[in-house]
């Protein structure tokens, strides 16, 4: 794994009142502000060569869960990992241009700043047989390899049915917590 610096220096609450939101409501929805990445290194590269980066420690995890995974005969993959804040916001504002409502938009997206994905420990994941970022996933044999192994290298899912953030429910988003 290469190491990538944390370049991202902006004001999530700026941006979040750049946007329409108000932190306030979103603070009301017990989401928080996360760090950002102070470290990423290069943890997988998909079938293009694009570079997906996590921290080290969650970089190292997800190499160690793909392999468990690919030894059971489940093949995972990432779809997503690390994104800036600024990313983030141009996610949001994309949506916001294609005519989006902004509270709509935030069932399915984070604000910038309270999004795991800055953390460096956010994965989104899919398999050979799913749709990506669909609830479809939820019906694959890598989705019930997740459930009952992700928690040994320290992934759990962030978002399930009827969560208390309201996300939508997202079986393909995970995230590293620290199990050392």
């Amino acid at each position: 794994m290469s190491n990538h610096p944390e370049t991202v220096s902006c004001d999530p609450r700026a941006l979040c009142a750049a946007l329409g939101i108000a932190v306030e409501a979103v603070e009301a929805r017990g989401l928080r502000l996360y760090p950002a990445a102070e470290r990423l290194a290069v943890a997988d590269l998909d079938h293009k060569g694009r570079e997906f980066l996590m921290t080290p420690a969650a970089g190292r995890a997800w190499q160690a869960m793909k392999a468990a995974a690919a030894a059971d005969g489940i093949e995972i993959y990432l779809i997503s990992a690390y994104r800036s804040v600024e990313r983030q916001a141009e996610i949001i504002r994309a949506k916001l241009d294609s005519g989006a409502a902004i509270a709509e938009i935030l069932t399915v997206l984070a604000p910038p700043g309270y999004s795991e994905h800055h953390t460096g420990r956010a994965v989104d994941l899919t398999c050979p047989d799913a749709p990506a970022v669909q609830q479809g996933f939820e019906l694959t044999a890598a989705f019930a390899w997740l459930q009952v192994n992700a928690n040994r290298f320290g992934f759990v899912m962030s978002y399930p049915p009827d969560n208390a953030s309201g996300y939508r429910y997202e079986p393909w988003h995970w995230c590293y917590q620290d199990i050392s």
